[in-house]
């Protein structure tokens, strides 16, 4: 699992249980076969899906603001 970046939910609509607004979630790297415009999110169940990339605005974090959100994410 490969983050390449991290984006800012702007809309759940369809997808309540798996996405919140105003939420950050990690970007995966695209497989081969990932029709464009979507993005692979790692979203509330844990596991990674395709979302329409209109859903989300990509944010760059600071280094230390990247640690903890990654240190969240996969804590246990």
């Amino acid at each position: 699992m490969k983050i390449i970046g991290y984006a800012l939910c702007l809309n759940n609509d369809d997808y309540t249980v798996s996405l919140e607004v105003r939420k950050i979630y990690p970007i995966l790297a695209p497989h081969d076969n990932d029709p464009n415009g979507y993005v692979r999110i790692i979203d509330e169940s844990g596991e990674d899906y395709l979302y329409a990339e209109n859903r989300f605005s990509p944010i760059k974090l600071s280094p230390k603001i990247r640690k903890q959100v990654e240190e969240n994410l996969f804590a246990v």
